[in-house]
C-alpha cells in the first residue's frame, strides 16, 4: 500500500509501497477515504527532519542527554549503533483520515464493516492506503459528512479542546492569535459558542478568509491598540494562541491583550517563556491544550480501548472528534472552503513541496485522496534484497523494535545469514529495516512469515505474541529464536513445549547474558568445584513508569517475567543447576508512580545446593552500572561489573580483566543459533532449561501474591 515516510537523517520524503496492518484485537481496521495534512506541526516535523545533526541536537537537548548518559552505561559503539538506527528510520507523516472500515478486531464494539468513520493518531491515522486504529481513536462520520470532512476531525478536535480550555462563555470577546488551518477552525467554534471574535495573523488574506466565517475584526502587525479600541478598553477575556512559531512573541502579545484576570490558552506550537511580570500584574490564567482532549498519551485509553467514564469525563478525545463533526454536519463549522488543495496519494511529494515551501502558492487545507477500490499486496518486494550464494542459512523476522535492531539484525548480517522476509505491527518499519538490512521482502503479518521457505524465524514482537508466534513456527517445521520472555503464564508455556516436542525445529530464547565472555570466563573460574555456589546478582534496573506496556499483565507480563529471567537463566548456566524453590518480596511503595514488583529481592534454591539472591532495583540512580554479580565458593570469588570488566579472586591474589566495550552475548549467541541451523546440531540452551527458567519467574509472582515461598 502506498504511504507518505520521510527519512528523519536526510530529511527526504517520499511516498513507498509498505505492507498493509492486520487485524487485531482492539482495533478497527480502516481503508482510507482522505487524509488532512496538518501544515503546522507536519511542516516542524519535515523542516526539523531536514536540519543537520547539531541542528537536531539543538532542537531536542533533552534527546542529547540521553544518548550522553546511554554511552556511559553502554559504551560508545553500542549508543553510535542505537543512535543510527533511530536517525535511519523511516517517520510516517499525518494523524488525521477518514474512510470506510473493512475489519472489526476481537473487542471491538460500535463499529461495523462497512461503516464510515473519521480517525485519529499520530502512527494511527497516517497519510496510507490502510489504518490500523485503536476503537478509542475512531469515530462514526454524520451521515451529511463526506470523508473530506470526516479527515479534518483531529484537527478540529485539537481546536474543540482549546477552545473547551478557554471556557468562553456567551458574548465575551476572544482573540485568536494565527489563522492557519488551527485559527480557522478555533475562531468558527468560538463563533458558534456567542463570542465575539477579533483574528491576528500575519497574512490579511486569511483574516479575509476568517472574515467571510463570521469573524468580527482582525488585524495584522502590532494590533494592541486596535484590540482594545475593540474590547471597550477592557481587554479580551480570552486569548487562544493557535500560531506555530518558536517565537516568544504571540504568549507575550496574549498577555498584552488579554484583560485583568483573562484566560489565556497555548494551543499550537509556540515559544513558552512567560512574562512573569505581565502575567502577574493581570492575573492572568495560563493553560496548555494537550491536543485532542481527555485520553491523550494515556496508553490504558488509546491503546488498551479502556474508555473515561461519559458521566465523569464528558469531552474525552474520541468525543471531541463527535462533537466537531456535528457541528460540522450542522452547518455551524465550514471546511469545505478551508479546501485550497487536494493530490491522490500518489502526489504526495507534490503536496508536501507546499507545506515546505519549495512550491511558492498560498495554501491553507491540503488533502490527499485514494483509490478504495486498488488492491492491496500483502508482500513488497525489496529492491535492495540481494541473494548470495555462499549463504545457506535463510531467516525471518517477526518484529523489530530498537532491542533487534540494535543487536539482533546486525549480528545475524554478520554471522552470514540471508534475510527472506520481515514482519512488523508497523509496515513502514517493516519496509524501513528490511530495506536497512536487504531482506526479500516485507510483509504483512505472521501468516506471510509463516508460509516461506525460511529455515529460521526470529521472534521480537511484544512479549504477549511470544508463545503463540513461536508455537505456529515451531508446528510449521521452522527453527525458532524468541526474544525474552518465552511466556507469559504456565498455559502458554505447556503450549509451547509441547509444539517444541513435536517439531523438526528447536528452539531458543534470547538468554544472552550465557553467552558473555566475562559469564564463561565465571564458570570456567569455578571449573571442577564440589561445593555449591552462592551468588548475590544486583540490578540498578531503572524506573519503568506503570502506564508503560511492559507494566500491562496482558502486553507485557510485567518486568519480573519479561526481564528477571535473563538473571535467573545466568544463575542456572553458573551453577549447572536449576531452581527449585523461589521467595520474593518487593517494596511497599504506596505511591501510584511506582511499581512495587520493580524493586524486589528475590532468593533462588538451586538443586545442586546453591543458592542466589537477585536484588531488582528500579529507584536507583541512572549513572550507576546496572548489573554486578558477585559469586562465592571453593574458597574463591568471581566478580562481574556490568559485563564490561571481572575481578576473579583465588589463591589469595587478585586478577582484573576489561572489555573495550560492554558485552552480553549478543554476538556469540546469535552465532550458536546459526550454528545450529547449519549443522542440525542440538538447542544451545536445552528445552528443559528454557522451561525450568521461564517457570522460576511465575513462581517468584506467586510468592510476592501469597507471601510464601514456592516450589517448582
Amino acid at each position: 500500500m502506498k504511504q507518505v515516510l520521510q527519512n528523519f537523517k536526510t530529511g527526504e520524503l517520499q511516498v513507498a509501497d509498505v505492507p498493509p496492518p492486520v487485524i487485531h484485537p482492539g482495533r478497527v481496521l480502516v481503508r482510507a477515504a482522505a487524509s488532512l495534512i496538518s501544515a503546522g506541526t507536519e511542516r516542524m516535523k519535515v523542516d526539523l527532519a531536514k536540519k543537520s545533526l547539531l541542528g537536531k541536537a539543538k532542537e531536542r537537548p533533552d534527546l542529547v542527554k540521553q544518548v550522553i548518559q546511554k554511552a556511559k552505561t553502554e559504551g560508545l559503539m553500542n549508543t553510535l549503533t542505537a543512535v543510527r538506527a533511530k536517525l535511519e528510520a523511516l517517520v510516517p507523516l499525518g494523524y488525521s483520515a477518514s474512510g470506510v472500515v473493512v475489519g472489526v478486531g476481537a473487542g471491538v464494539e460500535g463499529f461495523s464493516v462497512g461503516g464510515r468513520v473519521a480517525c485519529a493518531g499520530a502512527g494511527y491515522a497516517a497519510h496510507t492506503e490502510l489504518l490500523s486504529v485503536p476503537q478509542n481513536l475512531c469515530v462514526r462520520l454524520p451521515e451529511n459528512c463526506d470523508f473530506t470532512a470526516g479527515a479534518y476531525g483531529t484537527l478540529g478536535a485539537i481546536a474543540l479542546q482549546g477552545v473547551r480550555l478557554a471556557e468562553p462563555t456567551l458574548g465575551e470577546a476572544c482573540v485568536v492569535i494565527g489563522l492557519g488551518l488551527l485559527g480557522q477552525l478555533t475562531a468558527q467554534l468560538l463563533k458558534a459558542n456567542g463570542c465575539r471574535v477579533f483574528g491576528v495573523d500575519l497574512d490579511e488574506s486569511k483574516i479575509a478568509l476568517a472574515k467571510s466565517f463570521g469573524l468580527d475584526a482582525g488585524a495584522t502587525g502590532d494590533p494592541k491598540q486596535q484590540i482594545m479600541d475593540w474590547t471597550r478598553g477592557r481587554g479580551a477575556d480570552a486569548v487562544l494562541i493557535t500560531a506555530a512559531t518558536s517565537s516568544n512573541q504571540p504568549i507575550e502579545l496574549a498577555g498584552e491583550v488579554a484583560r485583568l484576570k483573562g484566560r489565556v490558552v497555548a494551543v499550537g506550537l509556540v515559544g513558552m517563556d512567560v512574562p512573569r511580570e505581565l502575567y502577574y500584574l493581570r492575573e492572568l490564567t495560563l493553560r496548555v491544550s494537550m491536543s485532542y482532549g481527555p485520553g491523550r498519551y494515556d496508553p490504558a485509553y488509546e491503546e488498551q480501548g479502556h474508555d473515561y467514564p461519559f458521566a465523569y469525563v464528558r469531552w474525552t478525545e474520541q468525543r471531541n472528534i463527535e462533537a466537531f463533526l456535528d457541528l460540522v454536519a450542522a452547518g455551524r463549522v465550514d471546511v469545505e472552503k478551508l479546501t485550497t488543495h487536494r493530490f491522490p496519494i500518489d502526489e504526495g511529494e507534490q503536496a508536501y513541496k507546499l507545506v515546505s515551501g519549495e512550491t511558492k502558492e498560498p495554501y491553507l487545507g491540503i488533502v490527499l485522496t485514494y483509490d478504495t477500490e486498488r488492491e492491496l499486496s500483502p508482500r513488497i518486494a525489496l529492491k535492495s534484497a540481494q541473494t548470495s550464494p555462499q549463504r545457506s542459512l535463510s531467516v525471518s523476522f517477526l518484529g523489530a523494535g530498537s532491542y533487534a535492531q540494535k543487536f539482533l539484525l546486525p549480528e545475524f548480517k554478520a554471522a552470514g545469514a540471508e534475510f527472506a522476509a520481515i514482519a512488523t505491527a508497523s509496515g513502514v518499519t517493516a519496509r524501513s529495516v528490511g530495506e536497512k538490512y536487504c531482506f526479500r521482502e516485507c510483509v504483512a503479518g505472521a501468516g506471510e512469515i509463516l508460509a516461506d521457505n525460511s529455515a529460521l524465524v526470529v521472534i521480537a514482537t511484544r512479549h504477549d505474541a511470544h508463545a503463540e508466534l513461536s508455537r505456529r513456527a515451531l508446528e510449521s517445521g521452522k527453527h525458532v529464536f524468541v526474544e525474552k520472555p518465552l511466556a507469559l503464564n504456565d498455559n502458554e508455556l505447556d503450549a509451547v513445549l509441547a509444539a517444541a516436542q513435536n517439531s523438526s525445529g528447536r528452539l531458543l530464547v534470547g538468554f544472552n547474558r550465557r553467552f558473555s565472555p566475562h559469564a564463561r570466563a565465571a564458570k570456567e573460574f569455578f571449573a571442577g568445584r564440589r561445593t555449591p555456589l552462592s551468588i548475590a546478582y544486583r540490578v540498578n534496573a531503572g524506573r519503568i513508569p506503570p502506564t508503560h506496556w511492559i507494566q500491562d499483565p496482558q502486553a507485557g507480563g510485567g518486568r519480573i517475567v519479561g526481564e528477571v529471567c535473563h538473571f535467573i537463566d545466568l544463575v542456572h548456566f553458573l551453577t549447572d543447576s536449576v531452581t527449585t524453590r523461589v521467595y520474593a518480596e518487593a517494596v511497599s511503595a504506596q505511591n501510584a508512580e511506582i511499581t512495587d514488583a520493580d524493586s524486589v529481592f528475590i532468593t533462588l534454591r538451586l538443586a545442586d545446593g546453591s543458592n542466589a539472591s537477585i536484588a531488582y532495583l528500579a529507584e536507583g540512580d541512572k549513572s550507576l552500572p546496572k548489573e554486578r554479580v558477585e559469586i562465592y565458593g571453593a574458597g574463591k570469588t568471581f566478580i562481574l561489573d556490568d559485563f564490561r570488566s571481572t575481578t576473579s579472586y583465588g589463591k589469595a591474589r587478585a586478577k582484573t580483566a576489561k572489555l573495550s566495550t560492554q558485552d552480553k552475548g549478543q554476538r556469540a549467541e546469535v552465532r550458536a543459533v546459526c550454528e545450529m541451523v547449519k549443522t542440525g546440531g542440538p538447542a544451545p540452551i536445552a528445552l528443559a532449561d528454557l522451561a525450568a527458567t521461564t517457570r522460576a519467574t511465575f513462581r517468584i509472582l506467586d510468592a510476592l501474591r501469597t507471601g510464601q515461598a514456592q516450589t517448582l
